[in-house]
């Protein structure tokens, strides 16, 4: 018998069908809450200014796979050949595929021993230590942690940091309020602070002693400081670190496991 409580995500854009697809292979249904959107904001003359001085740049910066779509529909309009000797850098191993996959470059990752792909993890690379008399470009989103650009100044590197989308977050449908509310799911899934803090005001006694998984040990905490139970630390917020913490966490004897197209991710 297939499982008939869902596995709930929340992950916006394209980005949510690869997460649900390495869910589903696990033979659980999906439900994305659908609370946030991404929208790319309008081009200003600060950032034409930074895309004709792009070759100024000595480091590239990019949080998000978001990020990195919107960076590579701005440097195809400037750049028909990109300048060499840049450096690129990614929060996360899923930014690193779409850069590489876009703009064909060789991206820095977080250290494996890091344990994650965080922005604290990729801060440990060597090569981000002493940025003395170096540009570096931020590709982000609007709000969000200051932390990157915070340490990479601090570390002596001169910052621009460029918001190329803003996140709309939205309430759940009635629906989906009164599945969180009564706990009918079999695991929450979110790699995103913002998220979970939004998420919290649905969310009652029953919701917070649900199965929690989140992407980070910073999540983590977040978790904690507001009261969910026991949150499970995947081992980054790529589709496959996922649904493996998903696969650890449920109970899967009655869903039918597809262990293959688990291991492919």
């Amino acid at each position: 018998m297939p499982a008939t409580r869902p596995v709930l995500i929340c992950r916006p854009g394209e980005r949510s069908r690869a997460l649900a697809g390495a869910i589903e292979a696990l033979g659980l249904p999906v439900v994305n809450l659908d609370v946030m959107t991404l929208e790319p904001v309008p081009e200003t003359p600060a950032l034409r200014s930074a895309w004709l001085d792009f070759d100024h740049f000595h480091k590239v910066v990019v949080v998000s796979p978001f990020a990195a779509d919107c960076l590579y529909e701005a440097l195809d309009r400037y750049w028909p050949a990109l300048p060499l000797g840049t450096a690129w850098y990614a929060v996360g191993a899923a930014t690193a595929e779409t850069l590489h996959d876009r703009l064909g470059v060789r991206v820095h990752v977080p250290p494996v021993r890091a344990g994650e792909d965080t922005s604290e993890a990729l801060l440990q690379l060597a090569s981000l230590r002493d940025l003395q008399g170096q540009r570096i470009l931020l590709v982000a989103g609007e709000g969000g942690r200051t932390l990157l650009a915070d340490t990479l100044a601090a570390r002596g590197g001169r910052v621009t940091r460029l918001s190329l989308y803003r996140r709309r977050l939205h309430p759940p449908a009635p629906a989906m309020q009164a599945r969180l509310a009564k706990g009918d799911y079999r695991a929450l899934v979110i790699s995103s602070g913002e998220m979970l803090e939004h998420l919290a005001r649905w969310c009652n006694e029953t919701t917070l002693n649900q199965p929690l998984i989140v992407s980070s040990r910073r999540l983590a905490t977040l978790a904690n400081d507001l009261g969910f139970c026991t949150p499970v630390v995947a081992s980054g917020a790529t589709p496959a670190a996922l649904a493996a913490a998903v696969a650890e966490t449920c109970d899967l004897e009655d869903a039918d496991v597809d262990h293959d197209d688990l291991e492919k991710g």
